[in-house]
């Protein structure tokens, strides 16, 4: 077992508001503490300088520009910390096409540490992609540590809502996250990229600050039954979806703006809904983190739709820092020669470590 690290990570969502970086405490195994945290937004221009490449490959146009936005952006934020023995750098998801092309990040870790002068552990999702698994969602390992962390002895789900949702059915009493039966995960389905995009598109803003224009619309019914017509939510998981994987927007085009963001926001809660079909057993409590968690017309569409929902404030963790912090557990994972995912994660046949280290 490696000797405790202060670790830290970085994540850039696909809602593209910018960079999150936060220090964790890790062997790799047990969460020991938590450090400093950050948050540097992408400019107007460096938000339409990612966006544009969305969908592409490497080589494609616009990629080698992306990558100098996000490069450069976790760079000036990363160097803001100090006592930092390990980066784990996740990059900027592009495209994510498991089974098909594979996924990409793009932002080179090799380049970051060279910068930095630090190690940077990076390219967390091809490994587990090259096997056969979906990539994602990646955190449920460090979900599995928070709830040993918490004391947690039944049960319980961590959902987050970035730009994609994404849970995981977690049962503390194993000890080790990639036993059979510990956790659980999968993408929901699409969560504040729909909402994001139609504000962007239709009012010029980068989001609906709390939900409020959410809250004063009425969901149009037939575009949410529709929507959960959609094949995705009656596969089995694990399964993990692209952001552009359901054309939302189009569907709620004959809306006023209040309108199609309540339907959207029903969307994403009516998608974690038909996902807790599918989990091993009964919860205690669906613990939610990420941006989702201050949409409160969002936060009140999932308590209508499933029990005991909570943010995960309540257990005193950051619902904002929660996936950087996951990719600096992981990066100590990495570092420590231990799994990243897992059949019942991902869908690899057999537990997986992810990522490469790059040094300076």
């Amino acid at each position: 077992m490696q000797e405790p690290l202060w670790t830290l990570g970085t994540m850039s969502g696909t809602s593209l508001d910018g960079v999150d970086a936060a220090m964790v405490l890790t062997d790799g195994v047990q969460v020991l503490d938590f450090g400093p945290d950050a948050y540097r937004p992408y400019s107007k221009a460096e938000r339409a300088t990612i966006r544009a490449a969305f969908g592409q490959w490497p080589g494609d146009p616009g990629v080698a520009a992306a990558a100098e936005v996000v490069e450069s952006a976790h760079a000036e934020l990363i160097s803001r910390f100090s006592n930092v023995a390990l980066v784990g750098f996740h990059g900027q998801t592009l495209a994510h096409d498991p089974g098909g092309r594979g996924t990409h990040q793009c932002g080179n870790g090799a380049l970051l540490a060279g910068a930095l002068g630090l190690p940077v552990v990076w390219d967390f999702r091809t490994a587990d992609v090259e096997m056969g698994g979906q990539g994602a969602p990646l955190v449920p390992f460090f979900h599995h540590a928070l709830a040993r962390r918490m004391g947690a002895t039944e049960p319980l789900a961590i959902l987050n809502l970035g730009g994609v949702g994404n849970v995981t059915w977690i049962d503390p009493s194993h000890a080790a996250p990639e036993s059979l039966g510990a956790l659980l995960a999968f993408d929901t389905g699409p969560a504040n990229s729909p909402l994001n995009d139609l504000m962007l598109a239709r009012q010029g803003r980068v989001q609906d600050e709390g939900g409020t224009l959410a809250l004063s619309g009425t969901p149009d019914t037939k575009v949410v039954e529709t929507f959960l017509s959609h094949a995705y939510f009656y596969r089995m998981p694990p399964k993990s979806l692209d952001r552009n994987a359901f054309d939302l927007l189009a569907a709620v085009q004959h809306l006023k703006d209040a309108d199609a963001l309540a339907t959207l926001t029903h969307c994403a809660a009516a998608a974690v809904a038909k996902g807790a079909e599918h989990f091993s057993g009964p919860i205690t409590q669906l613990l939610v983190a990420g941006g989702g968690r201050h949409n409160v017309a969002l936060m009140q569409a999932l308590t209508r739709c499933l029990p005991n929902v909570a943010p995960v404030e309540t257990q005193g963790l950051n619902g904002d820092m929660l996936e950087a912090q996951a990719f600096a557990y992981l990066a100590a994972r990495v570092k420590a020669g231990l799994p990243t995912s897992g059949p019942s994660t991902t869908g690899v046949p057999a537990a997986v470590g992810g990522g490469k280290i790059s040094l300076p």
